[in-house]
């Protein structure tokens, strides 16, 4: 008995004034509050007095050495091609200037090289190891070739002069500005109120906010392939498992809508459409986005739409947003400024509500808002200019870079059509261009990872391996480059692949026959 005591704390009797009269524990006499001269109870436990009663604190041992370690969530979080990049040995052959055709997000410790014999603001071109890792995302506004619109830029020096916008702003955006946001995406089909626009800090914020409303740890996702990493790196991060489905290259990338279907099941909690895509540059016309809502109606799954590319579509495609063709399906849409308005360091995104039969509800718009309130939302200067970029930004803007992209685009497939082990899928909009490779007629590498890291140490030419979009044996290039360094990126990549390709023996003709 006495053994156990010495482990207990005890309850002190109050009497009718609310005091403690004296108590012995232990053949100790404590004082009229039961504790000794030291302020411990006679078995040790140190406790505090409010108000005149006693609380017990409970004992904990002192750590005896320092041990921090990082969360769950950031073990969990991993960048899948930052993954495979920190891999690859990246040494540039320096008989010849670097052409990175990756595109990453900064330029640190600047190592100078000139290209070629170009004379404009882009010929300067850095070259780093930063910068070869730093490639998860598309930043066309690198070599200085696609400035954006003076209007643009005009709207931000006004709300800089008008000390308007200095302060916090609300976390889910300036009414105004989201008013502005609505009003530029509204349509008939798919009408918008400022209540519909979350103001986010850039499109990842926007979908990290999309996906952490709809899904519980122990829920999947479906997710394209290949498809933007990004989904995958918040996912997993979450507990959410992520489900791919196929896209299919001999079809332009459209869905593989069998395949998809056959990944729902009941802890399905969202449905993500990438168009157009990246890393594909895919475009889905309105008959494929039809399909695809059928699907999510079928199976009563919401679609979180990725589409910070929407509008950069090549003359002769059309693509509407999913929304627009949408009559029971919810659907979260994410875009922001990054992309077509070309400042994507801007950081300036939105979530589009677009509810239909209110299955969404208040319950997910107040999720949205109490999610928004984790950080203080989007850059407030921004916000007070972006009604101004919305309203005053020329068509002629977003024609020239469309026109720059495709004829990019077409430069490259039509340059690598040719090239004898290379299946390029010439794109319909966004930025990017897929190279397929044929592995068995280059036996003296491994993979994509492994062909385009020879790529580099050869002709300085960076592709991303597309093994970072999890979709091996081909690689990704960005076409926002000059059109004279991609010319060069061109011609160097085929003297390569003709260096090592290797034709199909005659053995394995006759067994094909």
């Amino acid at each position: 008995m006495s053994s156990r005591m010495e482990t207990k704390s005890y309850m002190v009797q109050m009497n009718g004034n609310g005091v403690c009269g004296k108590t012995t524990v232990n053949g100790k006499t404590l004082n009229e509050n039961g504790v000794n001269r030291n302020g411990v109870h006679g078995n040790g436990v140190h406790h505090v007095n409010i108000k005149g009663a006693l609380y017990p604190i409970k004992s904990k041992s002192r750590r005896q050495r320092w041990e921090v370690k990082p969360s769950e969530m950031a073990n969990n979080t991993l960048n899948p091609i930052r993954a495979i990049v920190d891999g690859m040995k990246l040494t540039p052959n320096p008989e010849k200037p670097m052409i990175a055709l990756s595109i990453g997000e900064e330029i640190p410790r600047k190592i100078p090289f000139r290209f070629g014999g170009l004379h404009h603001a882009y010929s300067l071109f850095f070259l780093t190891a930063d910068y070869l890792h730093l490639c998860s995302s598309g930043d066309p506004t690198v070599f200085g070739n696609l400035p954006t619109d003076g209007a643009v830029l005009q709207a931000m020096k006004d709300a800089i002069d008008s000390q308007k916008y200095n302060g916090y702003a609300p976390s889910v955006g300036y009414l105004q500005s989201r008013q502005a946001v609505a009003n530029f995406y509204s349509c008939p089909e798919a009408p918008l109120e400022a209540e519909d626009v979350i103001l986010t800090s850039g499109c990842s914020q926007a979908i990290d906010l999309a996906i952490s409303v709809l899904c519980n740890p122990g829920d999947n996702i479906l997710v394209p392939c290949p498809g933007f990493s990004l989904y995958k790196t918040l996912a997993v991060s979450m507990g959410i498992e992520v489900k791919l489905y196929n896209l299919l290259p001999e079809k332009s990338w459209e869905v593989d809508l069998q395949h998809m279907e056959s990944l729902i099941d009941e802890r399905t909690s969202c449905l993500i459409i990438t168009n157009p895509s990246n890393p594909c540059g895919s475009v889905f016309n309105k008959k494929h986005l039809q399909e695809i809502l059928k699907v999510a109606s079928r199976h009563c799954v919401p679609i979180l739409a990725d589409e910070i590319y929407s509008d950069m579509v090549f003359p002769g495609c059309s693509s509407p947003s999913m929304a627009s063709l949408s009559s029971d399906v919810p659907i979260l849409s994410c875009g922001g400024l990054a992309k077509r308005w070309l400042v994507p360091g801007w950081r300036m995104g939105w979530i589009l509500i677009h509810d239909r039969d209110d299955i969404f509800g208040t319950e997910i718009r107040q999720g949205l808002v109490k999610l928004s309130q984790r950080i203080l939302g989007a850059c407030s200067i921004v916000q007070g200019a972006l009604e101004q970029i919305l309203d005053s930004t020329p068509q002629s803007f977003y024609n020239n870079t469309i026109g720059f992209l495709k004829s990019n685009s077409e430069i490259c497939f039509s340059e690598l059509s040719s090239v004898p082990g290379l299946n390029p899928v010439m794109p319909s909009g966004a930025m990017y261009i897929m190279i397929g490779i044929d592995m068995d007629h280059f036996p003296d590498f491994k993979n994509d990872v492994d062909f385009t890291e020879r790529l580099v140490t050869e002709q300085s030419v960076f592709c991303l391996p597309a093994s970072a979009f999890e979709y091996p044996n081909f690689f990704r290039i960005v076409v926002t480059v000059p059109e004279e360094m991609m010319l060069e990126a061109c011609a160097r990549i085929r003297e390569f692949c003709q260096s090592h390709y290797r034709p199909p023996s005659r053995d394995s003709n006759d067994l094909d026959q």
